[in-house]
């Protein structure tokens, strides 16, 4: 098996050669400070989101099941940003050299959190609009929310195994005839570009166009829909906005090579240094969606405060009931 052709083990050279240095010190500075600010906020904040809502699951929502499945991914992507911008793609003074096989595990790990991510945030929207029609079918339970974000998790990773095979086949000898015939990178590209971003973003402006005449037409379940926090409308707005915002430039650069093939193919490598530098920004990107979801999260959703000072609580009173707790069982007792 030959040596896998990493990002990481070209773009720092092709910057030099090409003279574009300070493409890759910009590159660097970026990534270092994501690395100082944006990854203990996005863990710690994820961390948080999973635990105060797992902790008061007599109280989860709809929305809250999906916001928890997004925090799961965005906490493997906290995991793979650091293995990702420690290496010589990402910064001139890297601590690793990933392998063949830690590259395809990255690979793998980033493209299922992306597919996870955007699925939940498509579907969030879409069971949105079915609470605020039908209120009264229980459609978008909770319960049923956790079983599809099951069955998320499980199409994020049979989908993305489907073009790994074009990626692992794109870097191993051609002696293997099954392999020979599907050494195509765009193949694999345009996979992940049809399943991961035109599907989910055709179906999140269908669900918008159809909250947006829901929201205009006054009908008697009107009364019923409010059951919901009339902030989860803002959140589910600012949270789908966001999360598209920053994940369409990554699928863009999967587009390009899709359309007109790696740079420099043609031998014209003018382009190569540019091509690089926009396709590691917009995966810095793309982590980032791993802080901003959690962030407006604990910023919009107006009950996370309360449940996290009853956490705070709970851990600090231990098994011994706390003293307010007892006096509200006193009172319901009697």
């Amino acid at each position: 098996m030959q040596a896998l052709r990493t990002p990481a083990a070209v773009v720092q050279t092709r910057y030099e050669k090409h003279g574009f240095k300070d493409f890759g010190l910009i590159l660097s500075v970026f990534s270092l400070v994501y690395l100082a600010v944006c990854f203990p906020l996005g863990l710690c904040y994820n961390v948080l989101l999973v635990a105060v809502n797992l902790s008061n699951k007599v109280s989860m929502t709809m929305p809250d099941v999906y916001f928890v499945n997004m925090a799961v991914a965005g906490l493997v992507l906290n995991l793979v940003a650091p293995a990702e911008l420690l290496s010589s793609a990402f910064t001139r003074w890297h601590a690793w050299e990933p392998s063949s096989e830690a590259y395809i595990t990255l690979l793998i790990l980033f493209n299922v959190s992306s597919l996870v991510v955007m699925y939940s945030a498509t579907l969030l929207s879409l069971d949105y609009y079915i609470e605020r029609a039908l209120p009264r079918t229980y459609m978008s339970s909770v319960y049923n929310t956790k079983h599809v974000c099951g069955f998320i998790w499980g199409g994020a990773v049979l989908t993305s195994f489907s073009s790994l095979l074009f990626y692992v086949c794109n870097h191993i000898s051609t002696k293997m005839v099954e392999c020979s015939k599907m050494q195509n990178k765009e193949a694999a590209d345009a996979i992940m570009m049809f399943i991961g971003y035109a599907v989910p973003a055709v179906a999140v402006l269908y669900a918008f166009a159809l909250i947006l005449r829901i929201r205009k037409e006054s009908t008697p379940l009107d009364q019923d829909a409010a059951r919901l926090d009339p902030s989860v409308h803002r959140l589910l707005l600012a949270s789908v906005c966001v999360q598209f915002a920053l994940w369409t430039p990554y699928y863009a650069t999967l587009l390009a090579h899709t359309v007109a093939g790696a740079p420099g193919r043609a031998g014209d490598a003018r382009h190569l240094p540019t091509y690089y530098f926009l396709r590691c920004v917009s995966k810095l990107l793309a982590f980032s969606s791993s802080v901003a979801m959690p962030l407006m999260y604990r910023r919009m959703n107006r009950n996370f405060s309360d449940r996290l000072r009853r956490l705070l609580r709970r851990l600090h009173c231990g098994e011994r009931a706390c003293s307010h707790e007892r006096s509200a069982a006193q009172q319901v007792v009697t």
